[in-house]
């Protein structure tokens, strides 16, 4: 599509729906460019750079097919997504889409799920930091670290919001450019390109074959690496602060699900033909990353250090990032009146600095964790989040249903970015992310993902039937 073809998509979409004030108090100051690296800030984090170690033990080589469903996933989620962002582009997002297609349930149910899914999330990227930072400090407390990320990330999101995106983009930038980097360097190794000697495709294949595992191995790891593009809703979550986002929005998505299939994939076959998987996974604890065992094991000067100042920034992009989503979840809580009415404010610059303030409840526990169970904790806060997610993007799938039925067909025809074959695709999507969710009880570390989700997801239910019962929602 063209520059001009997409004005006039800009311009048929104004013409049938007004443009949303800026009500909430938020400000629309999002470039695409801000959009799209924040969203590949959220997407590209610990999942991909220390969650890769238990995929990898998982599936062994076979973890690229992995990779490769989790993207089909992300595809359908994508384009359904950015249909109604498009027509609704709003700071609550898909909660906003499952209150006026499903109903008022779900719309509070996923806020709530998503807020306190990304809250967690923090917390795991924090652990993570420490983590990295403890390949060079490893003598100072891992809790140490976490509280002086923290500190710095929480006054970095309360800047205002076109301050806090360009931070972010630069943040995202230095690990697409090492992710960049780790495939160029790894097909180097891999090809004998230069002095050294080429390592080859065996890796692939011996200790235990291309699946150790079988196809269950695969299977059992798409719980872990369908989390890794668990991201590309960032984008509806930030339309409510998007320039044009008729416009952005679809540009954005598409630019971002391309990358992360392509980053994702290549960047762990490379792995895991570098090294062989029983080395890059050898420990039943998570103690670093392994694109820094991959880059160590080939003995390349300083390149893992290098590489662990770089997945110590993806760690930090993503927690800046996660703070952004769950300040907003929590700021349109408040908006809709399902949460207390002071998350709805905000401040002079335009941030929801109470919400923001809020949603520290992650670095909270992880701070706690760091000091009572530092080589658990990472998969302690990243498991129980896992089933969250699956649930947000569950209840959008079912959203996007209910919108299609909505939805006029000229209207649908004018969208800039749609979903082919519908039901179909939406439909396989529903029935993977409910196979994948029974899956967990067989992961080690997620096994109580599910049980502890029903428990949360029954809690908030009950606050929601109060809440109606007394009419404060």
């Amino acid at each position: 599509m063209t520059d001009q073809q997409r004005a006039a998509v800009g311009a048929t979409l104004s013409a049938e729906k007004p443009p949303t004030p800026e009500v909430e108090g938020l400000h629309r100051r999002l470039g695409q460019r801000q959009l799209t690296m924040m969203a590949i800030g959220g997407a590209i984090g610990v999942g991909l750079f220390l969650g890769s170690s238990v995929t990898i033990r998982l599936a062994g080589p076979a973890v690229i097919l992995s990779y490769l469903l989790g993207a089909g996933i992300a595809l359908i989620m994508s384009y359904a997504l950015a249909e109604m962002a498009v027509v609704h582009p709003v700071a609550g997002a898909f909660g906003v889409y499952a209150e006026k297609y499903l109903n008022p349930w779900a719309g509070f149910s996923v806020r709530a799920t998503y807020g306190a899914a990304q809250i967690i999330a923090i917390g795991a990227e924090v652990t993570a930091a420490g983590i990295y930072i403890s390949f060079w400090l490893p003598n100072v407390p891992q809790w140490v670290w976490v509280v002086l990320v923290s500190t710095a990330l929480v006054a970095l999101n309360s800047m205002q919001v076109n301050r806090l995106g360009e931070f972010e983009y630069w943040f995202a930038m230095i690990k697409v450019a090492a992710i960049v980097a780790f495939i160029i360097v790894g097909l180097s190794l891999i090809l004998g390109v230069g002095s050294r000697g080429a390592i080859g495709l065996a890796n692939l294949t011996h200790h235990g074959g291309f699946f150790p595992a079988g196809w269950k191995g695969v299977w059992l790891s798409l719980t872990i690496t369908v989390t890794s593009y668990m991201g590309v809703e960032i984008i509806a979550v930030t339309a409510g602060e998007a320039q044009h986002p008729e416009v952005t929005i679809p540009q954005a998505m598409r630019s971002i699900v391309w990358r992360l299939i392509l980053f994702y994939v290549l960047a762990i076959a490379i792995m895991v033909t570098m090294v062989p998987w029983n080395q890059t996974s050898r420990s039943s604890t998570l103690s670093g990353s392994p694109f820094v065992t991959a880059f160590a094991a080939a003995h390349i000067p300083y390149a893992a250090a290098i590489m662990n100042f770089v997945v110590l920034t993806a760690a930090l992009s993503s927690v800046n990032t996660n703070l952004y989503l769950s300040t907003r979840m929590l700021f349109s809580l408040g908006q809709g009146g399902y949460a207390p009415e002071w998350m709805g404010k905000v401040s002079r610059n335009g941030v929801p600095h109470r919400a923001l303030f809020a949603s520290t409840a992650g670095i909270i526990a992880a701070i706690l964790l760091a000091i009572w169970a530092p080589e658990n904790a990472f998969l302690v806060l990243y498991g129980t989040a896992v089933a969250g997610m699956l649930f947000v993007w569950l209840v959008i799938l079912n959203t996007h249903l209910r919108f299609r039925k909505a939805i006029t067909s000229e209207r649908l025809l004018s969208l800039p970015m749609r979903l082919r074959a519908h039901p179909f695709f939406t439909m396989v999507g529903i029935l993977l992310l409910l196979a994948i969710s029974v899956s967990t009880f067989f992961v080690d570390g997620l096994q109580w993902s599910l049980p502890a989700f029903s428990v949360f997801l029954g809690l908030i239910s009950l606050l929601y039937l109060r809440g109606r019962r007394h009419n404060t929602f």
